[in-house]
């Protein structure tokens, strides 16, 4: 049959909501990513190494760095139900803090005070090929974008639906391709939506509207001064994803807007070998060291900083568009999400919950093919919540006329409640509709978002983000120290520990050959064995 678009939704929704169909909701997965800097007690960043406790690095599945060895990474494996996942997260931190000491986890997005550039340690994962490319691209980071900005912390959401419901949908809908292709391809749709509406995360749960002074290390900016150590926005939600954040002008108009999954990697593959002239300055190696992998806009496809990415997981040594050229989309991995100061594992099962019902939305509803001006359009709506959010009467633009964000918030939390009332009723519960009425306070009040929260505890400590942090991240330290890992879960880490340093002794002692072959035919990949170039 052929659904008019208008009834897309309508038809998706009807079908999903039959008995036979609607425990197909139920087994998609959800998964977390939490970075989180290592902190002294004064607040100040821990630069000692990753703590062998907690493992290897390099092959830990659950604990590891991101680009600091004092940036701690968590990862929860995917399960059915987020709450699970959350579970597991509220396991990796409570254990990881029988491990710190006198350290502490930090409880913002933005960095704590950090020292000199030179001083801010690069992740290091061991002598192997493997290990030591990760290493060189992170050096490369620090030429490119500066250590500071790579000190930043976010949650990551990873999300997908059963492979089943898409196998449904494809069949009910009579779209030809194979079932990898349509997966591939509603993935790419839903991304297409995610860029459409993602401005309305950023206004329900942005949390970093302030940051330390000393973090700009002296660049221009526009900040208001809220006191000697403080630079914010008023209305701002969050600083993090601004040009202040994760941006870089090398990276301006380097995927442009997308419709197919081959478009993308096309992007991503052209980038992996086009030639930035700065970068060229700089080389790859120096006094006989790799310093960075390559010289082009990117070293590698992760170094886009995109607000969402199609995923599929990565075999060992695999870079991620051969992954995507080879088996299609698996997940979407959503990267927006700033920590949240006020909860301990950064993310409420709220919000969690809402993150759901908004998803299968964009998963679910009409996405129209896009274009460079509706790009332009999602590009600013985005970058003018994250400053103005919170601005009484901001407009945005949808298909370039004027909307406020109000207006349109609310009639998004309206689309999305068939969506949130069909989870509930998979579930037998109410706990997706009592998330959309906390998401629609926030749009109707301003003062309920967690960014004029943050605003107020700051304010609260003579203005100051430095004092407000240290405060909040002492006391949820205070919290997981006072509920330790069961012996159980503590011998779950411990062995998880043990066997990831033993894997990673592995694979330095059976290693051939040597890393200047391996990294050149680790770029040699980029322009013979990428399928979309094919």
């Amino acid at each position: 049959m052929n659904t008019p678009v208008s009834d897309l939704l309508n038809h998706r929704l009807a079908l999903l909501d039959s008995a036979a169909y609607r425990p197909l909701l139920a087994t998609g997965l959800r998964g977390i990513e939490r970075e989180t800097l290592r902190v002294n007690g004064d607040g100040s960043l821990n630069t000692a190494q990753h703590p062998r406790a907690l493992g290897s690095a390099l092959t830990n599945p659950q604990i590891t760095t991101d680009y600091s060895e004092s940036l701690l990474e968590f990862i929860t494996p995917a399960e059915t139900d987020i709450a699970i996942a959350l579970d597991k997260l509220d396991a990796i931190h409570r254990f990881v803090y029988t491990e710190l000491g006198d350290q502490m986890l930090w409880s913002q997005s933005m960095p704590c005070h950090l020292p000199s550039e030179e001083e801010i340690p690069i992740a290091w994962y061991g002598t192997s090929h493997i290990g030591m490319i990760k290493h060189v691209y992170r050096r490369g980071l620090a030429l490119r974008y500066g250590k500071s900005m790579q000190c930043i912390a976010g949650i990551h959401y990873n999300y997908s639906l059963s492979e089943d419901l898409w196998k449904l949908l494809q069949a009910t809908e009579q779209t030809p391709g194979d079932a990898q292709q349509f997966q591939s391809e509603s993935y790419i749709a839903l991304i297409r939506n995610f860029h459409r509406y993602s401005w309305l995360l950023m206004y329900l749960f942005g949390a970093s509207p302030a940051l330390s002074t000393e973090f700009l290390r002296g660049r221009p900016h526009q900040l208001d001064s809220m006191s000697a150590d403080t630079l914010y926005l008023p209305y701002a939600t969050s600083l993090r994803m601004s040009d202040l954040g994760y941006q870089n002008n090398a990276q301006d108009g380097l995927v442009p807007p997308y419709n197919t999954l081959l478009e993308y990697m096309s992007s991503l593959s052209r980038a992996v070998r086009q030639a930035y002239p700065p970068y060229e300055a700089m080389g790859t190696q120096r006094d006989g060291e790799w310093i960075q992998i390559n010289t082009s806009v990117l070293q590698i496809e992760n170094e886009f900083y995109a607000t969402i990415r199609p995923k599929r997981v990565i075999r060992s040594g695999e870079r991620p568009v051969e992954a995507l050229c080879r088996r299609g989309v698996q997940y979407i991995e959503v990267r927006c999400m700033d920590v949240d100061p006020f909860e301990p594992l950064g993310i409420s099962l709220e919000t969690s919950r809402f993150l759901d019902a908004f998803l299968l939305f964009c998963a679910l509803d009409h996405s129209p093919l896009t274009n460079d001006a509706e790009g332009h359009e999602n590009t600013e709506n985005f970058a003018l919540t994250v400053k103005q959010g919170r601005r009484p009467g901001l407009h945005l633009k949808r298909g370039g006329e004027d909307v406020s964000l109000q207006a349109w918030g609310l009639e998004l939390l309206e689309k999305i409640a068939p969506l949130a009332a069909l989870l509930d009723k998979q579930r037998g519960d109410q706990v997706h509709a009592q998330s959309m009425q906390t998401q629609s306070e926030k749009l109707l009040d301003p003062a309920k978002t967690p960014s004029a929260h943050v605003l107020e505890a700051i304010r609260a400590e003579a203005g100051s983000f430095a004092a407000f942090a240290l405060k909040q991240s002492k006391l949820l330290a205070e919290q997981f120290r006072a509920r330790p890992p069961s012996e159980a879960e503590t011998d779950y880490f411990r062995v998880l520990a043990q066997a990831s340093l033993a894997e990673q002794e592995q694979m330095e002692n059976s290693q051939t050959g040597d890393f200047d072959q391996f990294i050149t035919d680790y770029r040699s990949r980029t322009s013979s064995q990428i399928c979309c170039e094919k």
